[in-house]
């Protein structure tokens, strides 16, 4: 059996998605099952690398559109190596990977759908009638589809005729990078942020995180607790600016991109870990497994559609918020930390939970069962 995975980027690019195929690709040949990569590259050139005895194929990029690669080189690269594999699985959304599906030969291929998420980015949703009959073309072609959580497939109208096909595969994650000898920086943190609750956040600065509520929600907390977050992006000007006009400068903390091997430090710091995200595009939310594996208690939102809330569950791994609201999520990151019962309940569950449901290897072994049995 020999699997390609398709997909936008990969590894060293962050991301959910690129963090889901990296752990599935890297499992998947631990297991002795071949399973190479195409992605795009971010440059306009092609490169061919190998990882731990594994191909990855990096298609020249051209252009960028709506969060979408231009890429010629990857139709023509796909359709130049699909012969030499026996199950493609492919990671949407991604309008180009679905191209270069349509444009190549697959016949007695087995092909697998993994849907993150649909398409809910207002610029994207303007074009989505254009490309929804190539989306719906590989929907009906895909021997299975697979969701992270049966609240998102349920309240997905993309996949509403295909549900016969749908199948739930949570994402699960490799802690193994976390064992990183960080000591030195829990102790300088752990120094300068001497008596203090440390509520930690993370992820990239773009619309749907909703950073800007934890922000205002800081406003509101006691002066014993101090919000740290964690990433970049394009709205981290304006995040910086906000700080500045509340008079936040000594409460919340913006601390840019953590190197891999400093995020134990930080989740090891941490008192509640908290999610603040405001839209669908939130799809599961990654970094809540991490902080699960740390048994640190979740602050999260109830988002209409997503899976969030399914993977943090209100008062057995955290509380959830409203969604866009300051104040609901200063009460309940409040709440958890006040409440020293149910702050040690929801630690030792997120823990359990973690075990039960999230680690790469369950993940894996689920596909290898998919890819077996369909």
């Amino acid at each position: 059996m020999k699997v390609l995975q398709v997909g936008k980027y990969y590894y060293p690019e962050k991301g959910g998605i690129e963090t889901v195929m990296f752990d599935i690709t890297e499992g998947m040949n631990k297991r002795g099952i071949s399973c190479d990569v195409l992605c795009a590259n971010t440059t306009n050139r092609y490169e061919l690398t190998e990882i731990n005895g594994y191909k990855v194929h990096r298609a020249a990029r051209a252009a960028k559109l709506l969060s979408t690669s231009i890429s010629p080189d990857y139709v023509r690269l796909l359709k130049k190596i699909v012969g030499q594999y026996d199950i493609i699985h492919v990671h949407l959304p991604d309008p180009l990977a679905n191209l270069a599906l349509f444009r190549s030969n697959l016949e007695g291929k087995k092909v697998i759908v993994h849907w993150h998420s649909d398409i809910v980015n207002a610029k994207q949703m303007l074009v989505l009638p254009l490309y929804r009959p190539l989306q719906n073309w590989l929907l009906k072609r895909a021997e299975a589809i697979v969701c992270t959580t049966k609240p998102y497939m349920d309240a997905s109208t993309e996949l509403s005729q295909f549900v016969d096909k749908c199948v739930i595969i949570p994402i699960g994650i490799d802690v193994s990078h976390f064992q990183s000898d960080d000591d030195k920086l829990l102790a300088e943190m752990t120094h300068k942020f001497h008596g203090k609750k440390v509520v930690f956040s993370l992820g990239r600065h773009v619309y749907y995180k909703g950073f800007e509520h934890l922000i205002r929600a800081a406003a509101l907390l006691d002066d014993n607790t101090v919000i740290l977050i964690g990433g970049e992006g394009q709205l981290t000007p304006a995040y910086r600016l906000l700080i500045k006009e509340l008079g936040l400068d000594n409460k919340v903390f913006l601390v840019g991109r953590i190197p891999q091997d400093q995020l134990s430090a930080y989740f090891r710091l941490c008192k509640v870990f908290c999610l603040p995200s405001n839209k669908r595009s939130e799809a599961f939310g990654v970094v809540l497994l991490e902080a699960m594996f740390y048994g640190k208690p979740i602050v999260a939102t109830n988002i209409e559609g997503s899976g969030v809330n399914w993977v943090n569950q209100h008062g057995v791994t955290g509380l959830n918020a409203n969604i866009e609201d300051a104040v609901s999520l200063a009460n309940q990151i409040t709440r958890l930390i006040s409440d020293q019962q149910l702050y040690d309940q929801c630690a030792g569950n997120a823990q359990v939970r973690y075990q039960t449901y999230f680690t790469a290897d369950k993940m894996v072994g689920s596909f290898i069962e998919l890819y077996e049995n369909h």
